[in-house]
């Protein structure tokens, strides 16, 4: 399971007007603008606010350069901050931990992790949760600490703090996939913390409690409550959700609408990458890749057998390799099924 950093976390108490709202309220007016030019409006209205002594707007250059993906700058603009800043240390932690903008080094993202997760000041309050979760995650990869799972759930529990909705629900919701791949599973509690994350807005979260009612995991069989989840999640773009509902229009049968759904999923990757995906909805890549090679092979299928669909065997053969491609692994699975003749 590869992980991804917690995003920062956004400021409860940051109430001053600094140079973001002065760009929302410019922007309204000049929607007429492509994102070049709305871009050199923030970074000049905030190089205005620096003049003007504000140095929020120090943090907030950086933090545009870091969201466009101007990684080096951002580097650099945290860098200069991080003795007066605490939320460039968190960014530098990220940045250090991933090898954004810089070649990656575990040690010292976790050196800026800890450094957020130990300081006594009020200012680092809204971020020691988000902290404790990449620092949970560092554990679970052995990267810049020794690994140790003990330690990795110890962190997001504390990470996910019961549920608390302002705490990391990206803790809630990968305490559920923990529990629920580690050996032996507790699948009990994957449901719960499944649960938790996805009542605090979780999209993975959702997905992965859907699956668990459509089987029976951790709770019981329910499929009108899996379908619910399944179908909300998939509107809402989790790939994984789709690819199972796929799964399940084929199974029951639903042919043509197999074939409709599981194409467009199919194609995504002539419009979209995995790691945009990832970006925009926060869903781990393994399972987007999981959700698009399920649908790329069961619309092959459908194509190979004529079901729903004009029968179309080279077209067929490509995308069983393009099932392939996404995940190896998934697309055996799903052959040894056909081998057995249970698709």
């Amino acid at each position: 399971m590869k992980l991804t950093s917690e995003k920062l976390p956004k400021n409860p108490l940051q109430t001053s007007q600094t140079a973001e709202k002065s760009f929302q309220r410019k922007k309204e007016k000049t929607d007429q603008y492509g994102h070049a030019d709305l871009m050199e409006i923030a970074l000049q209205l905030l190089k205005e606010r620096i003049q003007k002594g504000d140095s929020l707007a120090y943090f907030l250059r950086g933090q545009l350069y870091f969201e466009e993906g101007w990684y080096a700058e951002a580097l650099k603009q945290f860098e200069d901050i991080k003795e007066k800043d605490h939320q460039a240390i968190y960014q530098l932690g990220v940045m250090h931990y991933d090898g954004l903008g810089t070649t990656a080094n575990a040690e010292k993202g976790v050196e800026f992790m800890m450094k957020i997760l130990d300081s006594p000041c009020p200012k680092t309050r809204h971020l020691k949760f988000a902290a404790a979760f990449n620092l949970g995650r560092a554990y679970y990869e052995g990267k810049g600490v020794k690994q140790s799972d003990a330690d990795a759930e110890r962190l997001w529990l504390f990470a996910a703090d019961n549920g608390n909705p302002k705490a990391s629900v990206k803790a809630q919701s990968i305490l559920g996939l923990y529990y629920s791949t580690k050996e032996p599973k507790e699948l009990e509690k994957a449901f719960h913390w499944h649960s938790e994350a996805c009542g605090n807005g979780n999209l993975e979260s959702q997905g992965a409690l859907g699956l668990m009612y459509l089987y029976g995991q951790g709770t019981r069989q329910d499929t009108a409550a899996a379908l619910q989840c399944l179908r909300e999640a998939a509107g809402r773009g989790n790939v994984y959700a789709q690819g199972h509902l796929v799964e399940y229009y084929y199974k029951m049968k639903f042919f043509t609408k197999c074939v409709t759904f599981s194409k467009r999923i199919a194609d995504y990757d002539e419009v979209y990458d995995i790691p945009m995906i990832a970006q925009v909805t926060d869903c781990l890549p393994e399972f987007i890749s999981r959700g698009m090679a399920m649908a790329s092979f069961y619309y092959a299928r459908c194509l190979q057998l004529g079901l729903g669909i004009t029968k179309d065997e080279a077209t067929a053969r490509h995308y069983y390799s393009k099932a392939c491609h996404l995940n190896p692994v998934l697309a055996e699975e799903l052959h040894c099924l056909v081998i057995r003749q249970r698709i």
